[in-house]
């Protein structure tokens, strides 16, 4: 979720000269675009594996693991990215709707709780499989805006990501943002088992999901 800015970037401002706020606009793009900004995307990403304070485990993964993953979300129906831009690149979400089959979750550790089964079932939820932002624009809240835009332009009842258990920014900032932990998933493919995690997005979705919030936080450490 992190990523240094690259040379002819704006400068970033030295220990004690003044902050500027950067005006930071979002905008939807298609896969079409998406694929065209793939290889932007990717310095993105390893940037912010450089940058990053989790464990090397988690920091090591590559450029092409990145791409491999754009490139297979970009194939998944109903496929949506919105990037954050100001006179360059600096941030992307991107994501695809939860199928009401389920098979998403497929790999959950147990039995999925009826409230998320249901909604699933009822189409109402969106997966977001990715946040990249640069950290000199961390203060503003970036990525945050990048998330609401992603799931009310969709009008989710429920968001829905999966995130690497080492990665613990992320996790620190989905868990001030209100997202709650509900599970592990393992997916076939992946050697990690993955933390779960939802956001409610209206009243009748937050009142599904109250009994999950009690303590979510405090089945795993970090």
């Amino acid at each position: 979720m992190k990523a240094q800015p690259r040379q002819g970037q704006p400068h970033k401002p030295l220990a004690g000269e003044p902050s500027r706020m950067v005006a930071v606009r979002l905008r939807r793009v298609n896969r079409w675009l998406a694929q065209g900004l793939s290889g932007e995307l990717a310095d993105l990403y390893v940037d912010s594996r450089e940058t990053s304070s989790a464990p090397e485990a988690y920091r090591s993964r590559s450029r092409q693991d990145f791409l491999d993953r754009l490139a297979g979300d970009i194939r998944r129906p109903g496929f949506a990215m919105v990037i954050a831009e100001t006179d360059h690149l600096v941030g992307c979400a991107f994501g695809f709707p939860v199928g009401s089959d389920g098979l998403w979750w497929l790999g959950f550790d147990g039995a999925l709780p009826q409230s998320i089964e249901q909604l699933t079932a009822s189409g109402g939820v969106f997966a977001i499989t990715s946040i990249l932002v640069q950290p000199h624009l961390q203060g503003q809240d970036v990525a945050r805006r990048l998330q609401e835009r992603m799931l009310s332009d969709h009008q989710a009842s429920l968001g829905a990501t999966l995130v690497d258990p080492d990665d613990h920014p992320t996790l620190a900032s989905l868990r001030s943002w209100g997202w709650l932990n509900v599970g592990e998933v393992r997916r076939p493919a992946e050697p990690t088992m993955f933390r779960a995690l939802v956001f409610p997005l209206g009243e009748r979705a937050t009142a599904r999901l109250e009994g999950l919030a009690h303590d979510a936080w405090t089945r795993w450490p970090g």
